[in-house]
């Protein structure tokens, strides 16, 4: 009897050091930069230390995504993403990447070729849409259509393209066709011209600063801008690309966890990092192509689970294999007796 206690010991406390290393595995986590891969249909998932690639976030197709651009986390740590071929917005678990639901139906409230998207300061989502000129307010819980929050043509709007709540809470968008950034006033509910390119700069996404200015990326002019995010005076051409490391078309400029600038160049399949502060160039952080990256589009940090090791499964089937062979035994030894 005490040879059987011995072996269901044994075969206890191993299922519980293999069932421990497991729940490990799982809790692992690592700061990641989720890339759209817009021909793909899929989002990749890189560590925001290194660049090197994690694991496709999300895979292609899921949930129906067809043409991935903006992107983001929510409220809820789900993670939202446009899908521009089916004028939706589809949501995906925000540790796995597992699909969820259609959160905003195709073609919701009028929603045609939208770009970029954010949830306001009252957890509602606000989505660019640009071919009908406007941008329209959808409740951040259920998804359902709330308003058409920017008229159509507000402002001389053409077409609103990225956007985004600055620090005075207001919305600030670009109006990429009139080389432009406009402020829709919450309070007013007026838009006016926050800031003015030149012609053929073509403003698409947009950010604000660690400093509180504004950073436009011109897909057209392949650089970056940085205006005053008071008075919307040109401050410089914070990225000017020398390096011609922009010339797939900027997306989004979007700062780091270490406070630097990551921008998405979209034909050459490419992110590259400058410095936070003065614009230089650092590296090219996410290599062209790397592992299928294709018309790199919009970008978001955040957290992800590492894969699980292999290993994990494999001591899994170990454990397993272990209870059988103890049981075996222990059933060899009761005939014995």
């Amino acid at each position: 009897m005490n040879i059987i206690k011995s072996i269901q010991s044994t075969v206890f406390v191993s299922l519980l050091s293999l069932t421990g290393l497991n729940l490990i595995a799982e809790k692992v986590k690592a700061t990641a930069l989720f890339v759209g891969s817009f021909d793909t249909n899929s989002v990749l998932s890189y560590d925001a230390e290194t660049g090197d690639f994690i694991r496709s976030f999300i895979n292609s197709g899921s949930g129906g995504l067809n043409g991935p651009v903006a992107l983001t986390f929510g409220p809820d740590d789900n993670f939202y993403v446009i899908s521009l071929l089916t004028n939706s917005v589809l949501r995906y678990d925000g540790r796995s990447g597992r699909f969820i639901d259609e959160f905003v139906t195709s073609g919701s409230g009028g929603l045609d070729t939208p770009q970029d998207l954010t949830f306001g300061p009252d957890g509602n989502l606000y989505v660019s849409s640009t071919a009908t000129d406007s941008i329209l307010r959808f409740d951040g819980v259920t998804g359902n259509f709330i308003d058409e929050f920017v008229p159509s043509g507000s402002g001389g709007a053409n077409p609103p393209f990225g956007l985004r709540f600055g620090p005075d809470d207001n919305l600030y968008f670009s109006s990429t066709l009139t080389n432009e950034v406009l402020l829709f006033d919450v309070g007013t509910e007026t838009t006016s011209t926050f800031a003015t390119g030149t012609p053929g700069d073509f403003p698409g996404g947009i950010t604000f600063g660690l400093d509180g200015n504004l950073y436009v990326a011109n897909f057209g002019a392949d650089n970056i801008n940085r205006y005053d995010g008071t008075t919307g005076a040109l401050i410089d051409v914070f990225v000017d690309n020398s390096n011609g490391l922009l010339d797939g078309g900027p997306v989004q400029p979007i700062f780091g966890p270490d406070g630097n600038l990551y921008i998405s160049s979209r034909d050459d399949n490419r992110v590259v990092r400058y410095d936070g502060i003065t614009g230089d160039f650092i590296d090219e952080f996410v290599p062209s192509g790397s592992n299928g990256l294709s018309t790199a589009g919009w970008l978001a940090f955040g957290e992800t689970p590492l894969p699980v090791p292999e290993s994990s499964s494999s001591l899994g089937l170990l454990a397993f294999m272990g209870i059988l062979g103890g049981m075996k035994l222990i059933e060899l030894k009761n005939k014995k007796q």
